[in-house]
């Protein structure tokens, strides 16, 4: 039986083991997946341990960085994002680094909300970890701009300057920002505490503004709802982009792409408690 698994910590809330045995029996793969809790000064070693007999694992936090330096081998996307969370160990016994969030991301929002991202504008909230990990994927269906708003404003202008190369990209403050916008992504977790950067309502442009959320819950997250409240077209969170994320890693792993509509809805009926 092929050996797959998740490294984190912590790791207990993890829903990978789920969706990747969801996606086994589906596509009729010989596979077990579980979640593995890390030492937070043992990551090398652990995965050593894991590679000596596993073929795969998907990373979450806070190894993902500790990952990508691990990898002997990485994939564009990971190398541009500067994290990894996913990995395969090749014939040779080598490490590939990859990155599926931010692909993860566009197909939920194409594929799944049926978005077309081409020639729109992008308010992308936060500058760290996740929302590096997406902004070649979403730079590359062309937008007209994407704007990075954080906190702390240099840090946006750092993240802009590093992918210029790929389009249109601005940095700014919170608080700078009025003109309504197309897509609104939320890529801090401030929502999952209840707590929302300072946004202008006038950035929404009800029935038209649509708005996403990285994060997701049983209840919908402090930016969904606000979302909500001033009218955006659509509120959604970001549980299709962790299934779809989790079957761009399956499909590298395996070389079968399952479908995510089913795991979707089951993950969706357990967290309403149904």
């Amino acid at each position: 039986m092929d050996k797959y698994a998740v490294f984190g910590n912590p790791i207990a809330h993890s829903k990978s083991p789920l969706i990747h045995r969801l996606f086994a029996e589906q596509c009729e793969q010989a596979m077990t997946y579980e979640a593995l809790l890390v030492p937070l000064d043992d990551f090398p070693g652990q995965v050593q341990a894991f590679f000596a007999t596993g073929l795969g694992a998907n990373v979450t936090v806070p190894f993902k960085e500790e990952a990508f330096a691990l990898a002997d081998q990485l994939t564009e996307r990971a190398r541009r994002a500067g994290a990894v969370n996913t990995l395969q160990r090749l014939p040779d016994g080598s490490l590939l680094g990859d990155n599926t969030d931010g692909a993860g991301l566009v197909r939920d929002l194409t594929e799944n909300a049926g978005l077309d991202l081409e020639g729109k504008r992008i308010l992308l909230l936060g500058a760290g970890g996740a929302v590096r990990g997406v902004l070649e994927p979403l730079l590359a269906q062309r937008p007209a701009m994407l704007v990075l708003a954080n906190r702390t404003v240099e840090k946006a202008e750092r993240l802009a300057r590093e992918f210029a190369d790929l389009g249109e990209i601005y940095a700014s403050g919170f608080d700078w920002l009025e003109e309504p916008v197309d897509l609104i992504i939320n890529g801090t977790s401030a929502s999952l505490s209840g707590e929302l950067p300072r946004l202008a309502p006038s950035l929404v442009r009800p029935g038209h503004t649509v708005c996403y959320d990285m994060m997701y819950g049983g209840r919908p997250t402090a930016f969904c709802s606000w979302a909500q409240t001033q009218g955006a077209a659509r509120a959604l969170d970001g549980l299709g982009m962790l299934v779809e994320q989790a079957a761009e890693a399956f499909t590298l792993w395996r070389g079968v792409r399952p479908q995510t509509a089913p795991v979707l809805a089951e993950l969706r009926r357990q967290l309403a408690g149904g």
